[in-house]
């Protein structure tokens, strides 16, 4: 569906295999609820990746950018629990990214979602047209339900806390994030078919370090499946 909420909080990661089982099981039963559940958080989600790296990306969809730098929310990322604890110190290859929804087209959520980290020398609002009028071409494509660009706030997110300190290295960031929702990872594969897309990311403007994942979801949480759950 079309993204709820004006920010997302967006998270690359690898995880060592010896952790990765733990991982998984402290994602759903501790780490997404308990983000979901915290003031101005609407909805979170985990795929991993049909290819492409890291393994695992995850996102949640706020309020607003605010939200991500709230005292509530840095009180918990400098409080980790005993189980966040030994869980993060296992991940690899952190990109973590504060980001205002530029636009976001769709109904309903695709079971696979293609992830493009982009960089541009054009002025923002021309870049962000030109990608509305490509995403609206995508969409009328068979099984793309959904798509998404992510602004990224470099002067968000940036302050030191405990829960960062036991990655094993500072957080990588990405100037603009192009979601495309579709109901498998054939179909979205299918739209680069020959390079196609990237020509066409490259016409609206992206530089050509562009950086491509494709994932399959895993698990989605909303806000108010939480309070269900507590009440």
């Amino acid at each position: 569906m079309a993204l709820s909420g004006s920010a997302v909080l967006a998270i690359w990661n690898g995880i060592k295999p010896e952790a990765e089982d733990e991982f998984v099981s402290w994602h759903v039963r501790e780490h997404i609820p308990e983000r979901v559940g915290l003031p101005g958080f609407r909805r979170g989600r985990r795929y991993v990746a049909v290819s492409g790296h890291p393994k695992y990306f995850n996102f949640y969809e706020t309020d607003d950018t605010a939200v991500l730098s709230s005292p509530t929310y840095v009180e918990r990322l400098n409080a980790p629990t005993s189980w966040t604890r030994s869980v993060v110190s296992n991940f690899t290859d952190t990109s973590r990214t504060v980001c205002a929804v530029s636009f976001t087209h769709g109904l309903g959520d695709g079971a696979a979602i293609m992830t493009l980290q982009l960089s541009t020398t054009l002025p923002r609002e021309v870049f962000a047209r030109n990608l509305d009028e490509l995403s609206s071409r995508l969409m009328a494509e068979p099984g793309i339900i959904g798509a998404h660009l992510l602004e990224g706030d470099a002067n968000a997110g940036g302050q030191a806390t405990a829960e960062k300190a036991l990655r094993d290295r500072p957080d990588e960031t990405a100037s603009w994030i192009l979601l495309i929702e579709g109901v498998d990872a054939e179909r979205l594969a299918a739209l680069d078919h020959d390079g196609l897309l990237s020509d066409a990311l490259a016409a609206a403007g992206a530089s050509a370090d562009l950086r491509k994942g494709l994932y399959s979801l895993q698990y989605s949480l909303a806000q108010n499946q939480v309070a269900t759950t507590l009440a």
